[in-house]
């Protein structure tokens, strides 16, 4: 290595990987806003709204990310919006999120029990004020272990913006060894330092859903 030493390649691996936890956040916040949307729309009664989120999940959850980051990267420029691949990336990975979030939350919407919507009319509260204040918040920590569960899946998807040019992990990575022909020490340490960040939040989500299981007597 003429040019770095093994300390000079974890320090700079480790302040590559603020970047991944700065993108896995933002894309974690603005897809959980935008899911919450996608979801109220999707389980609203009226089917054209039904219907247009539908295509939005489906759309987003059947086509590659990659190919969603080139559409943003390179085709808002064509419209006359440059974009940096910190935004290109970021709204990617929030649009990308949004649609499996809002999925996730649906599930739970669907299981809990129609009482509870009844209860909450029941009440004289209109459809959206029973959304928010009566079943999102059992269907949010009904389905806590999913979201935590995607969110692991969303660190690694962060390696992906390596291509649109955003400096994470990855692509750090990759000019470290283009630099010191040393894939095994580069690759092994960003393997690492991936796995140290993911298998945390697997942990917690299975004890998430141990628990469920438990209190629900499953």
């Amino acid at each position: 290595m003429d040019e770095f030493s093994t300390s000079d390649i974890v320090i700079n691996l480790l302040l590559a990987a603020r970047w991944t936890l700065a993108l896995t956040l933002v894309a974690f916040l603005g897809g959980g806003v935008v899911g919450l949307l996608i979801l109220a729309a999707r389980i609203d009664p009226r089917p054209w709204l039904a219907r247009s989120a539908n295509g939005y999940i489906g759309l987003f959850q059947g086509t590659p990310l990659l190919l969603q980051l080139f559409l943003v990267f390179f085709g808002l420029p064509l419209l006359g919006l440059q974009i940096e691949p910190w935004m290109a990336a970021s709204f990617g990975l929030t649009f990308y999120a949004s649609a499996y979030l809002a999925e996730i939350w649906r599930g739970g919407v669907e299981a809990l029990p129609k009482g509870q919507w009844e209860a909450a009319r029941a009440l004289g509260l209109p459809r959206s004020a029973c959304l928010r204040l009566v079943v999102l918040p059992q269907a949010l920590r009904m389905t806590l272990p999913p979201a935590v569960g995607f969110l692991v899946q969303l660190v690694k998807a962060t390696a992906v913006t390596s291509i649109i040019g955003y400096a994470e992990l990855m692509r750090t990575a990759n000019a470290i060894n283009n630099a010191t022909f040393e894939p095994f020490t580069v690759y092994g340490m960003v393997a690492a330092i991936y796995f140290a960040l993911c298998f945390p939040l697997t942990a917690y989500a299975r004890r998430l859903e141990a628990g469920g299981q438990h209190r629900f007597g499953r």
